[in-house]
């Protein structure tokens, strides 16, 4: 069977963590089955529905690589062909139209509460008024003795009693179609042969399987994944941090990164905690799927992220890394973009965000003089300041600029002065630095190359002691 899965975000708000881990799924699943992956954008809310909300769909799955394999479905723009199924359904007798007023629907409500039963309305089984205008919702009629089998990929067989499910309204009394009505049709007609979703849709898969059958739709597959939770076991919540896509990529994750930690939140293989697309495609079927919560955990989700930051190309780090600064206000010029690229390999592995590795890199484009703390200050003591001098004619005079050259022109000078490089060391790093985080000396120095490194150690010793 050819596959085709689907993921059908509302646009209503931002993309959560749990719709792109969803969205990975379904995308791997199709990938590993050589089938489609495709996109329904549900917006059938208009009140709620936002073009921004639906650039935000597109955003967030082009950042993360999922691209669907057809131009976007858009829910809304579908109501005529959800009302002819609602026509077919009330002429099979499968559906009924209902005239009660808010005020039976609260009362029937009441009664079906009390006794521990669906609400049924008393038009199921009544001819329609004649020569009435009064508004009605179309009710989808269903059995009322028997169940229903969900045969879950994910969780097994899932039984629900056909008296314990309600008439669900298909069509509002405006003419607008509802969720469960128009997600049916909609995937009929897409020919998804795998509904793949959160386990929070669990309860609509027995009333939308009866739905498939009254049309006379083949029934898909229907998988139903965990939910997310935070570290603690609760439901993942704001109190928990990032929960949107958007969030995440602002926050510096890249998007392989992502990828990899979505598809481990459930699912797994193995112990592996890293690997490829491709060989998450090759390796993922949807039955592995654990059926228990997923947590989510910040500090592993970086770890992967510095995994992947360490094999990612410079040019990429220095680009993304650029940006974070220039939101900082800190613009480059050639010499200090030079700098930047020279400094990325010697503090990459000690970053697990993109705002990291900035604050790692900040160290090479400051710009000159530098202000020093209290702290620097406070090592350059009259010795300290000589002892600095004499470092700096060393360096002006080293035959090359290389990391072996300045290793053991640092050695020789610390030995020729018969001291530890804790005399000196300390200060000439917060001089170079200007107190942010920078690498060991030899490659500071490297980095920063003979002139720039001059000129801040000629500024710090220009300054009034």
């Amino acid at each position: 069977m050819s596959v085709v899965t689907r993921i059908a975000p509302s646009p209503t708000g931002s993309m959560h963590i749990g719709t792109a881990r969803a969205a990975l799924f379904n995308w791997l699943y199709a990938r590993h089955r050589g089938g489609k992956f495709l996109l329904r954008v549900e917006d059938t809310d208009r009140a709620r529905s936002t073009d921004a909300a639906v650039e935000v769909i597109f955003h967030g799955l082009n950042w993360l690589g999922l691209e669907p394999d057809a131009p976007p479905v858009f829910q809304h723009a579908r109501a005529d062909r959800h009302r002819e199924a609602v026509e077919q359904l009330l002429e099979s007798g499968c559906a009924y139209r209902c005239y009660m007023t808010v005020e039976e629907l609260a009362a029937e409500r009441e009664k079906a509460r009390a006794a521990g039963r669906a609400i049924r309305s008393p038009w199921r089984d009544r001819d329609p008024p004649s020569g009435t205008d009064a508004p009605f919702v179309v009710r989808f009629r269903g059995p009322l003795e028997g169940e229903t089998l969900v045969d879950d990929l994910i969780k097994g067989p899932v039984r629900f009693q056909n008296r314990e499910l309600d008439d669900l309204v298909l069509l509002r009394s405006d003419g607008a179609p509802t969720y469960n009505l128009a997600v049916v049709v909609d995937d009929h007609d897409m020919g998804i042969t795998h509904v793949i979703r959160g386990d929070d849709h669990l309860n609509n898969a027995g009333r939308q399987s009866l739905i498939y059958g009254a049309l006379g739709y083949e029934l898909p597959a229907f998988a139903h994944m965990p939910l997310i939770h935070g570290h603690d076991g609760a439901k993942l919540s704001k109190r928990h941090g990032a929960q949107a896509v958007g969030e995440f990529e602002t926050m510096g994750y890249l998007p392989e990164a992502m990828r990899n930690y979505l598809a481990r939140l459930g699912w797994g293989h193995g112990d592996d905690e890293i690997f490829s697309d491709e060989e998450a495609i090759a390796w993922f079927d949807i039955k592995d799927v654990v059926k228990g919560p997923a947590r989510f955990d910040m500090n592993k989700l970086g770890s992967i992220n510095n995994h992947y930051i360490r094999q990612a190309e410079p040019a990429r780090l220095v680009g993304l890394a650029t940006n974070v600064l220039n939101t900082r206000g800190v613009g480059l010029d050639a010499l200090s973009e030079a700098r930047l690229e020279r400094a990325l390999p010697l503090v990459r592995d000690g970053a697990k965000t993109m705002p990291e590795l900035a604050d790692l890199l900040a160290f090479a484009v400051r710009t000159r003089p530098l202000e020093l703390d209290d702290k620097v200050l406070a090592l350059l003591t009259p010795e300290t300041r000589e002892r600095l001098a004499r470092l700096a004619e060393r360096l002006k005079a080293a035959p090359d600029w290389t990391v072996e050259t300045l290793a053991a022109l640092l050695k020789d000078f610390a030995e020729s002065e018969g001291v530890g490089m804790g005399k000196f060391g300390p200060a000439l790093r917060g001089v170079l630095s200007g107190g942010s985080p920078a690498p060991d000396l030899v490659s500071t120095l490297f980095a920063l190359r003979r002139e720039e490194a001059l000129g801040r150690i000629d500024d710090a010793l220009s300054r009034p002691a």
